[in-house]
C-alpha cells in the first residue's frame, strides 16, 4: 500500500468532483462508504489499481494498492480538480448566482483514462440510462478483474483493451448492448494507445469523432472526464437542452438555442451546465417515465 497527503487550496467537495466517475448506484468501479471515503478501481498505464480518498481537516489522504498505485497517487490532485482553472468564469444569469456562491469550490477533475470514460459513454448512447448502467455492471462482472487491495467487496477493474475487442456478440447481447455500440467500443479499443496519447482535449475530440459510432455527445462525455474539459457541452443529450432552456428562460429549447444561451460562458460552458443542474430547476414532467428495456436471452 502506498499513500499520499495533499491539501487543496479550496474547500474540496470530494463527492461532487468524483460524481461523474460513477455510472449508476451499482457501479463496480466506484464505492462511497459510510466513513466518508470514496474508493475507485482503475486500469492505469501501469496496470490495475485501487485508490481510496478521504478528507480530514481540509487535507486529502490518498491510499492506493496494485501495480497502478503510484500512477493513481501522482494523478490524485488532477482527479480532484487541482488543474481546473476557474479564473475566467463568471455568472451571467441571475438564476445561477446563489448556486454558484453555494458551490464556490466546484471543480472538474481529470482522469487521463480514455477507455474508462469511453465505454460507459458509448453504452449510454440513445438508451434509457438504467439500461446502460445494467450493461456496464454485467460486462465488468463478466470481464473485469477484482480491484487490488482491501477494496470493498464487489469492486472491479475494467478489462484491458484487447479483452473489449474479443467479447463475443452473444455476450454483448446478454449485457443488453446491441451490435452498433459493441462495434464502437471494440473499434475504439484498437485505437486506445493513440487516444490516450492525445495531448489536448481538442486533439482527443478530433481522434474520437474520426471513429465510427462516436459523435459530438460521446466525445464531450469522454473529454469532460479524461481532460476535465470545462467547455465540452454534451450536445445531443436527451434532457440537457430542455434543462438549460427552462432554467435560463422558462422554456424548453433545442440544442442550437441551448448553445446560444451558453455562449456568454464560452470556455466554461460545461461548467455552466453543471451549475444549472445544481439549481434543481427542471421543466415539468409530461407523460410516464420510459421503462428500461430487457430483450436479453439467458
Amino acid at each position: 500500500m502506498l499513500s499520499r497527503t495533499w491539501t487543496p487550496s479550496w474547500a474540496l467537495d470530494v463527492g461532487m468532483v468524483l460524481a461523474p466517475r460513477r455510472h449508476g448506484g451499482g457501479d463496480p468501479t466506484f464505492r462511497a462508504v459510510n466513513d466518508g471515503s470514496v474508493w475507485l478501481a482503475s486500469r492505469t498505464p501501469d496496470g490495475p489499481g485501487t485508490l481510496r480518498v478521504c478528507v480530514t481537516a481540509g487535507s486529502v489522504l490518498g491510499q492506493a494498492w496494485g501495480p497502478g498505485a503510484s500512477w493513481l497517487l501522482d494523478g490524485m490532485p488532477g482527479l480532484l480538480g487541482a488543474f481546473d482553472d476557474v479564473s475566467g468564469f463568471s455568472v451571467k444569469h441571475e438564476v445561477l448566482r446563489d448556486v454558484a456562491r453555494k458551490h464556490v469550490g466546484l471543480r472538474i477533475g481529470r482522469t487521463g483514462l480514455v477507455m474508462e470514460a469511453l465505454v460507459p459513454a458509448v453504452l449510454e448512447q440513445k438508451v434509457v440510462i438504467r439500461e446502460a448502467h445494467r450493461a456496464w455492471r454485467w460486462l465488468l462482472w463478466q470481464y473485469g478483474t477484482p480491484a487490488p487491495g482491501p477494496a470493498p467487496e464487489g469492486m472491479r477493474v475494467i478489462p484491458e483493451p484487447v479483452v473489449w475487442r474479443q467479447i463475443p456478440s452473444w455476450h454483448w447481447h446478454k449485457a443488453g448492448a446491441e451490435a452498433v455500440r459493441a462495434r464502437t467500443i471494440a473499434t475504439a479499443a484498437w485505437h486506445v494507445s493513440k487516444l490516450e496519447a492525445a495531448p489536448s482535449t481538442e486533439e482527443l475530440d478530433r481522434l474520437l469523432r474520426a471513429l465510427p459510432g462516436i459523435g459530438v455527445w460521446t466525445s464531450a462525455e469522454v473529454r469532460q472526464r479524461v481532460f476535465g474539459d470545462p467547455d465540452a457541452v454534451s450536445v445531443g443529450d436527451y434532457h440537457l437542452a430542455n434543462h438549460v432552456g427552462y432554467a435560463l428562460t422558462g422554456q424548453k429549447v433545442d440544442d442550437d438555442e441551448m448553445m446560444r444561451l451558453l455562449a456568454p460562458y464560452e470556455g466554461h460552458r460545461h461548467r455552466a451546465t453543471i451549475l444549472i443542474g445544481l439549481t434543481g430547476i427542471r421543466p415539468p414532467a409530461r407523460g410516464p417515465r420510459v421503462p428500461a428495456r430487457d430483450y436479453r436471452s439467458f
